[in-house]
């Protein structure tokens, strides 16, 4: 059963920083794409940022030049390093995982997701 784990969320001034961990675990053989999506209220999810095993990347236009997404594939582990944060940034961020292989089934699954951290951004 693969799971990930996120960590990182707060509450942070205008301006400030923080920076999203999301470890995944469950016997796991490679993992291609790893991201952030980001779901306000009233609003539907949508995607932050997303890396590649290769180290690709991909971000919304919202967050190019503030947001840095990476991994460490040894780990299983992606990041997102969050810079000059504003109100608008405020919603719940999730990790995702897609095309995951386990050792158990060597075949991919799609779309593995982490339970939500709160990124509130205010003052």
């Amino acid at each position: 059963q693969v799971q990930l784990v996120e960590s990182g969320g707060g509450l942070v001034q205008p301006g400030g920083s923080l920076r999203l961990s999301c470890a995944a675990s469950g016997s796991i053989f490679s993992i291609y794409a790893m991201g952030w999506y980001r779901q306000a209220p009233g609003k539907q999810r949508e995607l932050v940022a997303a890396i590649t095993s290769g180290g690709s990347t991909n971000y919304a236009d919202s967050v190019k030049g503030r947001f840095t997404i990476s991994r460490d594939n040894a780990k299983n582990t992606v990041y997102l390093q969050m810079n000059s944060l504003k109100p608008e940034d405020t919603a719940v961020y999730y990790c995702n995982a897609d095309y995951v292989v386990t050792i158990a089934t060597m075949t991919p699954s799609r779309d593995y997701w982490g339970q939500g951290t709160q990124v509130t951004v205010s003052s």
